[in-house]
């Protein structure tokens, strides 16, 4: 359906300092970078309060993070074959590249998402509905491995959007480990938003994204091995 998409390049040197010196740069312009194109979130949370009526402008908040993301991750993976001096050049690509793709389906994931929380919410309200919070908490879980898997596909491949959400829900179970590790890493950033403070999880952005990207790599290589054309 797609071939994986390819950077080739090279001008950091091959000795250990040259190359620590140009991961740490990498690392700061990262993080600039995810900074920079989420501020439109940090300042809508911010201003909103801790309400559940809040809750859909919450997830509204969270519309450009899913772009930023995925050009994090591009980025990443640019830099492992492109290891030049420019690795802001990388991320601006992928972020040109995918930021419409990403929010065609990033768009109506955070909107179920925010139905599920509201309703989750307000589950007392109607008779018998705490009774479905768990599957609704389950439903959510499962929303957000699947976005997790299209963040990596919208990263390093080109499939159709609905080839893409196939492949996405065929891999929740056989790659497993990266599907836990998708919500290891919310609960993490939930966790650390809560005990400390919204600036920390944004001033640790930069781990979870080079994190997603690392564990990643089985179901890249599983991806490509089962979807793509091979010459």
């Amino acid at each position: 359906m797609s071939a994986a998409r390819a950077w080739t390049d090279d001008e950091v040197g091959r000795g250990p300092l040259s190359r620590g010196a140009a991961a740490v740069y990498r690392v700061l312009v990262l993080e600039a970078l995810l900074v920079l194109t989420t501020v439109p979130t940090a300042v809508l949370v911010v201003l909103l309060d801790r309400s559940a009526a809040n809750l859909p402008l919450f997830a509204a908040a969270l519309l450009p993070v899913g772009p930023a993301v995925v050009a994090g991750l591009a980025a990443a993976r640019a830099w492992e074959v492109d290891p030049d001096l420019s690795p802001a050049r990388g991320f601006w690509r992928a972020y040109r590249r995918d930021a419409l793709g990403t929010l065609a389906w990033w768009a109506p994931l955070l909107a179920v998402l925010a139905v599920l929380a509201v309703n989750a919410a307000h589950a007392e309200v109607v008779p018998g509905g705490a009774a479905l919070r768990p599957a609704g908490l389950v439903l959510a879980a499962l929303l957000v491995v699947v976005g997790g898997h299209l963040a990596v596909l919208q990263a390093r491949f080109a499939f159709r959007l609905r080839d893409a959400v196939r492949i996405a829900l065929a891999e929740v179970v056989p790659q497993w480990r990266f599907s836990l590790g998708v919500l290891s890493l919310l609960l993490v950033g939930a966790a650390v938003t809560v005990l400390a403070f919204d600036v920390v999880t944004v001033l640790l952005a930069w781990a979870g994204v080079l994190l997603l990207h690392a564990m990643a790599r089985p179901l890249v290589a599983d991806v490509t091995e089962r979807f793509t054309v091979h010459v």
